[in-house]
This record gives structure tokens, C-alpha cells and sequence, in this order.
């Protein structure tokens, strides 16, 4: 898996300094139809060297013209050899609310050269996300509470207690984000994304999508099929499924990934099992002043599944560490996950913007009698990821208590055929759900990863990142699905 460079604070003071800079007011000085929001240009300006930055708008309400805008950020990688240029190709790495700009900003590790040589790099902050106007609900000494917060409702106080974080949450949000709450939804990203094609002056948006980003990719493709160019949906998820499928899915996902990680690494389940049961009553101490919970612990343990090399190296040891007492490298681990660092600042707001965006996208209204059944069935699938994943929706029903499930009717009949990557034991997106988007999408085909960890592009197999450059440069899709085999670790 590739190691994502974020930006310093620095360089983003540094870049918001270079870049156009407009109104920090929420509102711009005339109400924009929204063929001004069509017809708008981008101002580039040099930033961080090799890139350039600009600025676009977007209307907050794409159905009532407020005057409400979002400011959303852009940067640009230039392709290596402008005169045979292919277009742009638009990145986004995933989330809910990871940054795209501190994606494309990696242009030089997340694609091949050959790549680079013929498209421009670009990534945006969707609304809400790191540098677009982001919504901040929590501080951090309150992110700290949450994510140490109780996961499993095992017991009556810990049951309490998750329903107080997530009331707790809800109000938080509501204030930050104001009218704006009910407008970060994917759907409205994905109207974002053909403004930036607009302005980008691309025929066709061509498209390299991971993991949630698949999502995007998809709505996309359904309200702008026309438009849609070279677009790849890795570790895909299917936009079929409700949220309780979801995570049930996941779920099962990581209790493969877990299984197939303790056989390799000669670690017995029980003592697992046995390790998580001790900390729900007992958190290890560390060697810092912070203790491991099983909240912590098991987002500590999900973020190294996600790459079965490096992560899966750190886990070992990290396991054996806990086994004798020691919690400090399953808590980095978990720092890891949740975009902490050392003096104890949220490097991003993904951690609050991540819950909105999934509520807006798929919430569904759950019956509190449904629940001890799903209990159930998520712990007899997933003995140990199961009981904490079980609960997945539980901030929607105070985020947005009067929101109905929203069943999307989508058109994803595109002229071009669509790549879809698929990795058989992805903890996070699983197989399955590679398979489904490709049935969803008529005019499209299946890449097969066998292997394990999350995503299949760059990620060192020549065989997949070979099938992406030959897609990408040389138009060649293929007529049957492809498999490509794990390389050694």
C-alpha cells in the first residue's frame, strides 16, 4: 500500500497564500445561476513546487440557488509530456473524507510514470473535506473521548453511553455546519466532480476511484453517463446495499483478513478473542500517558489489515506487545487509523465528516427491537470485528432523525467500459463487492487482485498495474475478466 504524504500546516498556509484566494464569506456578491457554476474558470497559480493550485465554486443547494457557495480546492501534477497529452485524470483516494489534494499531491507514488507522461494529475477536496471550506464538529481533546468511547453495546451503561457520544455528536455537527449539514452528500460531490470537468475544459471525465471513491465514481457515471471517459473503480462497493449490509460485509471482510493474517503469522485466535475480552474490562497501560481500550485497539488492528505487508509486519509485533501487557503499538496503530499525531492534533477532519457523509449516503431507519438479532448475526459471522461493527448507524438516527432511506435508481449505462479492481480477501471492500458493481455497470470488467490487503493499483503487481496502464494509455479494455496473482511479500 502506498504511504500517503499529507500536507504540513505550513504548506497549506503556504498554498492558501499562492492560490486565488476569494471571500471567506459564505456568500458570493450576486446569486450565480448555475450556468455561471458551469461556465466559470479556474485561476492557476504555482504551488509546492511541480503542482499548480486553483479554487472552484460550488453551490451548496443544487436545487435552491441560496448564494451559498463552497470553495473547493484543487491541485494540478502537469503531465510530463504536455504535447501528447491524453487529458486529465481525477483522483480521489477514498473516506468518506479523505483528501484527494493530499492524493494527487502523491502523483509521483500513486501512478506509473508512463502515467504522469500522459495525464495531469488532479485531485479536489469534495465539500466539507480538508481544505473546502471543512466542517470541524469535534475538538480534539473531544475526538480523543469518541473514538475511545464505547463500540459494543454489551451492556446497559455502555448502551447509554453510545447514545449519548452520538447525540452529543449530532449537536456538535449541527452547530459547525449549519444549513450546510444535509448538503455533503456523494450525490452532491458527484455534481462537484462534472463542474471540475467543465472547468478542467476535459470532453470526457477520466477518473481513478479507491474504495469509497468508487462510490463517487459510480454516482458519477449514473447522472453524467455521456460524459464518463477512462474511469477505474478500485476496491469497489455496491451501491445496492444498505448500511447494515454494509457492515455486515465489512465485518466478515476483516475477520478473513484477520484469520488469514494470524495463520501466517502463527497467532491463535483464542488469544485474540481472549485479549479483546480482557481490555472491554481493563485497558493496557502504554508508554505514554494514554491507556488501550478495545475501541482503540480494534481500530488499531483494522488499519494494519489494510496492508498485508508493512501493516501486517507492525501488527505482529504489536499483538505480542498486548499479549505481555503492552499496549503502545496498537495504540500508534490506532493513531494511524484516526489521523492523530503525537502532541495529539487531528491532522484531518475525516473523522467528523466520515459519519455525515455515510448518513447522507445510506442511512436507513432501524427498529431498536432488529437490534439484538443483528447483534447476533454480526457475532456469528465476526467473532471478533462483528460485535464492534454492529452499530454502524447509530449516529445517523441523531444526525439526521427524520431522514428516510433513499433508494438511488441508477443509469450506469456508459459508452466506454469501466475497469473494476477487485482484491479477493480486501478487508474493507470485499470481493463481492467488485463483483456486483461490475454486473451494475453493462459496459464494463472485472480485474482481479488474489491477494490480500486493501485495493489492487499501485500496489507493486506488475500484472494489475499493468492492466491500468494499458487502459489508461493504450485504450485497450478486455473482453473477459482478468486475474492476477499476489506477488511475495
Amino acid at each position: 500500500m502506498t504511504k500517503i504524504k499529507l500536507l504540513s500546516l505550513l504548506a497549506i498556509i503556504a498554498v492558501l497564500i499562492s492560490a486565488p484566494i476569494y471571500s471567506n464569506s459564505r456568500s458570493i456578491s450576486k446569486n450565480w445561476t448555475l450556468k455561471e457554476f458551469q461556465n466559470q474558470e479556474l485561476k492557476w497559480q504555482n504551488c509546492y513546487g511541480n503542482f499548480e493550485c486553483s479554487t472552484l465554486l460550488a453551490p451548496v443547494d443544487y436545487d435552491k440557488n441560496t448564494g451559498d457557495v463552497f470553495h473547493l480546492k484543487i491541485i494540478r501534477y502537469n503531465a510530463t509530456d504536455q504535447r501528447h497529452k491524453l487529458g486529465a485524470l481525477v483522483v480521489n483516494p477514498g473516506g468518506p473524507g479523505a483528501s484527494a489534494f493530499d492524493y494527487a499531491y502523491n502523483a509521483e507514488n500513486i501512478v506509473s510514470a508512463a502515467i504522469r507522461e500522459k495525464y495531469d494529475i488532479v485531485g479536489f477536496d469534495q465539500r466539507g473535506v480538508g481544505q473546502s471550506d471543512p466542517i470541524r464538529c469535534l475538538t480534539d481533546k473531544e475526538t480523543d473521548e469518541m473514538l475511545a468511547g464505547p463500540m459494543i453495546t454489551d451492556t446497559s451503561e455502555n448502551q447509554r453511553k453510545m447514545i449519548e457520544n452520538a447525540k452529543f455528536f449530532a449537536s456538535k455537527c449541527k452547530k459547525a455546519a449549519g444549513d450546510r449539514l444535509t448538503h455533503l452528500s456523494t450525490l452532491d460531490s458527484a455534481k462537484d466532480m462534472e463542474l471540475l470537468r467543465l472547468a478542467l475544459n476535459e470532453q470526457k471525465l477520466n477518473y481513478l476511484g479507491k474504495s469509497y471513491g468508487t462510490y463517487l465514481g459510480t454516482l458519477y457515471a449514473s447522472l453524467y453517463p455521456s460524459k464518463v471517459g477512462k474511469m477505474i473503480l478500485d476496491g469497489a462497493i455496491d451501491p445496492s446495499i444498505s448500511i447494515q449490509e454494509q457492515n455486515l460485509a465489512q465485518a466478515k471482510g476483516f475477520e478473513l483478513a484477520l484469520n488469514q493474517f494470524l495463520s501466517e503469522n502463527n497467532i491463535s485466535k483464542v488469544s485474540v478473542a481472549n485479549l479483546f475480552k480482557k481490555l472491554r474490562k481493563q485497558s493496557l497501560t502504554t508508554k505514554s500517558t494514554r491507556k488501550l481500550n478495545d475501541s482503540l485497539a480494534i481500530l488499531g488492528v483494522a488499519i494494519a489489515l489494510y496492508d498485508d505487508k508493512i501493516g501486517w509486519s507492525k501488527l505482529s509485533v504489536a499483538f505480542r506487545q498486548a499479549f505481555m501487557g503492552d499496549g503502545t503499538l496498537l495504540l500508534k496503530l490506532s493513531d494511524e487509523y484516526s489521523g492523530r499525531n503525537q502532541t495529539g492534533k487531528f491532522l484531518s477532519n475525516e473523522n467528523d465528516i466520515a459519519p455525515v457523509i455515510s448518513c447522507l449516503d445510506w442511512f436507513s431507519n432501524v427498529q431498536t427491537t432488529q437490534k439484538s438479532i443483528t447483534l447476533q448475526t454480526f457475532q456469528a459471522n465476526a467473532p471478533i470485528f462483528g460485535s464492534f461493527l454492529s452499530n454502524g448507524e447509530i449516529d445517523c438516527k441523531y444526525l439526521f432523525p427524520t431522514k428516510k432511506y433513499r433508494v438511488l435508481i441508477l443509469n450506469l449505462v456508459v459508452a466506454n467500459p469501466v475497469m473494476i479492481i477487485g482484491t479477493t480477501r480486501d478487508p474493507a471492500t470485499p470481493y463481492e463487492w467488485a463483483i456486483a458493481l461490475s454486473k451494475s455497470f453493462p459496459n464494463s470488467f472485472l480485474v482481479t487482485l488474489d491477494a490480500d490487503g486493501h485495493t489492487g493499483q499501485g500496489r507493486s503487481n506488475p500484472c494489475i498495474d499493468g492492466a491500468v496502464n494499458a487502459y489508461l494509455i493504450d485504450f485497450r479494455g478486455s473482453s473477459a475478466p482478468i486475474t492476477c496473482a499476489s506477488v511475495g511479500k
